[in-house]
């Protein structure tokens, strides 16, 4: 048995080093006994980071650190991918649904990707060889505790709806765009947005987005005043190739996770590299 690293010091995420396959199950399935259904139906979704040092900033953030409005940014950004995007995507008025559209295609946006999936967020952990000389983080978050967060308005509208999290429907309720968002009275929160099936890709990859309500907010500074509701898994450098072939015995696989030649021809040249050998480069 590994030995438990956890730390509960002031506002710090629980975080515990675990030592081996097994134990990463164990882990990963934690507290998924739903006692009101009688089911194991996780209340937890999942981030899988190759190197356990990156936080947890959006894209957004990284690209323009020290703007003085991001926000601004932002709207000026997802103005333009609608502008020119417009003739070959079918994504309707809603700025939710465009938001994670864009964000789905690589754009720079304030949301985070996320999964239900613990063993697609465990591929995310060994997917770059390049990476596997560091230890490796899977983030677990309770969704359906951050609702409580929620203003009353925005928590009344998902509970009308049933839902455990937002819709680009549902959000459209409560917000109809950033601006609205953005201007909001009160704490800043956390929620949580399930994308359309836009292709296999989302679908595969059990798919939804996180997003803070102010666009300068990092949900990293966020979590350290509501600890309570996440887990940090490290996974350490040395287990990464048993991780990485188990989840390849699964079918956790980019031939998956990438439908298409592409992710096809990603997985066959990872997976017939010795281990010995250095990963491709370009």
């Amino acid at each position: 048995m590994a030995s438990l690293q956890i730390g509960m010091i002031s506002n710090e995420v629980e975080s515990k080093t675990i030592g081996g396959w097994l134990e990463l199950i164990d882990e990963l399935y934690r507290n998924s006994w739903d006692q009101n259904i009688g089911r194991f139906r996780s209340s937890f979704v999942f981030r899988g980071m190759a190197d356990a040092r990156t936080l947890l900033d959006s894209n957004l953030v990284r690209l323009a650190a020290g703007y003085q409005d991001l926000a601004k940014l932002e709207s000026h950004i997802l103005r333009n991918f609608r502008k020119y995007a417009h003739s070959t995507s079918a994504a309707g008025d809603s700025t939710w649904h465009w938001l994670a559209l864009a964000q789905h295609h690589g754009l720079q946006t304030r949301l985070l990707d996320w999964t239900y999936s613990p063993l697609v967020a465990a591929h995310f952990v060994t997917e770059d060889l390049n990476l596997y000389d560091r230890d490796g983080v899977i983030w677990c978050v309770n969704h359906r505790a951050g609702n409580s967060f929620l203003p009353g308005n925005f928590r009344n509208e998902l509970e009308a709806a049933g839902a455990d999290v937002f819709t680009a429907e549902i959000l459209d309720c409560v917000c109809r765009g950033l601006e609205d968002l953005e201007q909001l009275s009160g704490p800043e929160f956390i929620l949580f947005l399930e994308p359309p099936s836009l292709d296999a890709r989302i679908v595969n990859q059990f798919a939804l987005f996180s997003m803070m309500s102010r666009a300068a907010c990092t949900m990293d500074g966020w979590l350290r005043t509501h600890s309570d509701m996440a887990r940090k898994i490290i996974i350490p450098a040395a287990l990464k190739w048993e991780i990485r072939d188990k989840l390849d015995q699964a079918g956790i696989t980019e031939r998956v996770l990438y439908p298409g030649l592409d992710g096809i021809a990603r997985w066959l040249s990872r997976y017939y590299l010795p281990r010995s050998a250095q990963p491709p480069c370009g």
